[in-house]
């Protein structure tokens, strides 16, 4: 009786923690939204009735989705490659893709103000081999966030890819070539199918991430293109609405909870239709 304890008396000091740092503190803070005088999701639904509320609550979604959808894309053959690597450039190629991650994120998004301003390296090499006339504005945009989180978050694909892709066995893709199929379709019929629990996990660590990304909104969006993360930020700081805050804070978590169950459902699907398939 006492061994079977123990696992419990070893967990009980992190969940103590949790609950008094985590879960309390979030109860305090989202539970009065839920009254005004009585129970009421009047918070909640005032939120997304407002046309400018739902606009920021829309754009969030949206460049989040084409973040995760840009690094799937790019992603999946850069940790193929990485994975089909020899040894002793794999670990190499595993650091250059590490880099970015080892860089503040404040510093990051710096850089990327220096390239894509309207005096920025891009527009002035676009304008110097005559492909603009004047410069574009890339900066302060939707644009800007999207290519941001992609910087930001592609190297967390790469990473979850490549840890799955070595462990499927390159024989895999001879026997495919070996039946008639050319190097693209048997990557597109092979090993994209075996490497979908990675991009799920990914996509899952992408998408979240960029829905509760605050720096580089803030910095490459400015304030035209707000996003959740920083309408959060003013509401409290700037406004003194902790109310307001609180209703933004707990719509992201429900957005994340159902977009991981979601991504969840989606490799179970996948798990029986391999089982039904073998």
């Amino acid at each position: 009786m006492t061994q079977r304890r123990v696992p419990y008396l070893i967990l009980a000091p992190g969940l103590i923690l949790l609950i008094l740092f985590l879960v309390l503190p979030l109860i305090s803070i989202i539970f009065p939204t839920f009254f005004n005088g009585g129970f009421t999701f009047s918070n909640y639904t005032s939120f997304f009735l407002d046309e400018y509320n739902f606009g920021i609550f829309w754009r969030t979604i949206k460049i989040s989705l084409i973040a995760t959808v840009i690094c799937v894309v790019l992603g999946v053959p850069t940790a193929y490659y990485i994975s089909q690597s020899p040894k002793k450039w794999r670990g190499l190629l595993m650091s250059i893709t590490l880099f970015p991650l080892l860089t503040n994120s404040v510093v990051r998004s710096f850089a990327w103000i220096t390239i894509l301003g309207q005096d920025g390296i891009l527009n002035n090499t676009l304008m110097n081999i005559g492909l603009l006339s004047k410069p574009l504005t890339m900066l302060y945009t939707e644009f800007a966030i999207i290519i941001g989180s992609v910087y930001l978050f592609l190297p967390l694909m790469v990473i979850t890819l490549v840890g799955i892709l070595e462990n499927i066995d390159s024989e895999i893709m001879e026997a495919a070539e070996t039946l008639g199929a050319n190097r693209l379709l048997a990557f597109v019929k092979v090993i994209l199918p075996l490497s979908l629990p990675g991009i799920i996990v990914g996509s899952i660590l992408v998408f979240t991430g960029s829905l509760t990304a605050y720096t580089t909104p803030q910095l490459l969006g400015g304030n035209r293109n707000i996003m959740l993360a920083t309408f959060l930020y003013q509401s409290a700081t700037a406004l003194g609405n902790w109310q307001g805050a609180s209703v933004i804070a707990l719509i992201m978590i429900v957005v994340t909870l159902i977009v991981m169950k979601l991504f969840s459902w989606i490799a179970g699907r996948m798990d029986r239709r391999g089982e039904a398939n073998a």
